[in-house]
This record gives structure tokens, sequence and C-alpha cells, in this order.
């Protein structure tokens, strides 16, 4: 399970996987110098709400991973970047089939 933590504490703990995705797809925009929002749904045990952050380049940004997540998805980054620079912001998508199969094969 990994973990990204804002500011000072504001965090988000979701697979490993999902977190680096994202967190990459933050750090491309940082570097540019471009902020953005990020969504995520709350847990639980916490109230089962939204809780949205603004990450900016002056922001501090902790990314926490607890395994290596292997090759990164291009397809899932292109549609994460996407979100990211959408109105409605960057969230936790479903992984993208980055070799879809083509119709009519099982």
């Amino acid at each position: 399970m990994g973990r990204l933590t804002f500011g000072e504490g504001l965090r988000v703990d979701a697979e490993d996987r999902d977190i680096a995705h994202v967190h990459r797809v933050m750090l491309a925009k940082l570097r540019r110098g471009e902020g953005l929002h990020f969504s995520w749904r709350d847990d639980m045990s916490i109230g089962d709400g939204r809780t949205t952050v603004w990450v900016h380049p002056d922001a501090p940004l902790v990314c926490k991973l607890t395994r290596q997540v292997g090759s990164f998805n291009h397809k899932w980054l292109d549609e994460l970047a996407v979100a990211a620079n959408s109105n409605e912001g960057l969230t936790f998508l479903p992984e993208a089939d980055e070799h879809p199969r083509p119709k009519g094969r099982s």
C-alpha cells in the first residue's frame, strides 16, 4: 500500500501502482511550474466523502511506495494527464488496457 502526503500531513493511501502513476503525472505538471487539483474518495472509516487538494510547486509532496510497481502503463499515464489538465482534475482512474485485444477475438 502506497501513500501520498500533502503539506502538513493530509494523506491518501492506495495501491502502490495507482500511487506511482498518479505521482508521475503530478511531477510532470510540477516540473513545468503548473498546479493541479487532485481528488479521491475517502474511506468509510473517516466518513465516506471526497477530499480534494490543490497541488502546486511550492507545496511539500511526499510519495511512499512499499514495493516496486514494474513498468509504467503509458496509456494510463496519458489518461491521467488528460484528467489532470481538465476542469474536473486528477483522480484515481482504473488502469487502462495498454494493449487492447482486436475486436472479434476473445
